[in-house]
């Protein structure tokens, strides 16, 4: 059974999507998602065959989806209203397309197209070529000035707060999950740790080691262990092995 996971912020797009896919008796739906933050939660959750990605989403498109996903990307089929000089760039890399509005032949098309490639994932080079595409765009693309995350959304139960990212100490890895330590208090959500830093101000905040980003605010001192490695002391007495070098710290220490 083929699993697939269905994003794009207009129901009525997912509506037509789920019903044609129906059609297909080794297609399962494990999840949609309606939002870019929605559907990196949504495949590292489920771990899908392919997701059939809209580009166009308010806030987290269809790319960024992928710049966070990174290289342990499922099948990608893009669905999107992009006109077709656009269009042109997903054929030179040869990745798979729904130009809307599509014909259920179409759809049909792509999902054979998917089960050729879960048949030989070894000898498809989908991956690297939409990591090709990513880069392209990012070098053609006019520079923008940064946006960093100032809050980040914490859902308990049913409520949802908002904690600021000039609260943190620092950012614990867990898997798919990550630990946000502010003060005393913990909160856990559903992000890998590299994502979550990529959104980050590098002025503020470092990675230390595979599993730690600190606000670098936080650190008191750095002391030496053996075989040359560090631990970092963190203003409440927090201690964090460090992997990264200690000249790069405190090269930005001197800047704070």
């Amino acid at each position: 059974m083929m699993k697939a996971v269905i994003v794009d912020d207009e129901s009525l797009a997912r509506e037509r999507l789920r019903t044609l896919l129906a059609r297909e008796s080794d297609v399962e739906i494990v999840a949609e998602a309606a939002d870019g933050r929605a559907a990196v939660e949504a495949v590292l959750e489920h771990r899908p065959d392919v997701v059939f990605l809209d580009i166009q989403m308010p806030e987290l498109d269809g790319f960024g989806v992928l710049r966070e996903l990174g290289p342990e990307l499922p099948a990608v089929v893009f669905v999107t209203a992009f006109d077709e000089h656009a269009v042109k760039a997903f054929e030179v890399h040869a990745l798979d397309y729904l130009l809307k509005p599509f014909k259920p032949a179409r759809l049909a098309q792509a999902v054979q197209r998917v089960r050729l490639r879960l048949a030989a994932p070894a000898a498809d080079p989908s991956v690297e070529r939409i990591l090709a595409l990513l880069e392209e765009r990012r070098r053609l693309a006019p520079p923008v000035e940064e946006q960093w995350l100032s809050r980040i959304s914490v859902r308990t139960g049913d409520r949802v707060r908002f904690v600021k990212t000039d609260d943190l100490d620092w950012i614990e890895a867990s898997g798919n999950y990550v630990v946000l330590h502010a003060g005393s208090e913990r909160h856990t959500i559903r992000e890998t740790l590299g994502a979550l830093e990529a959104r980050l101000d590098p002025k503020r905040f470092q990675r230390l080691s595979r599993s730690a980003v600190v606000h670098l605010d936080r650190i008191r001192e750095v002391q030496p262990l053996f075989h040359g490695e560090h631990v970092a002391i963190l203003k409440d007495g927090t201690r964090i092995n460090m992997t990264r070098g200690l000249r790069e710290l405190q090269e930005r220490m001197k800047f704070l």
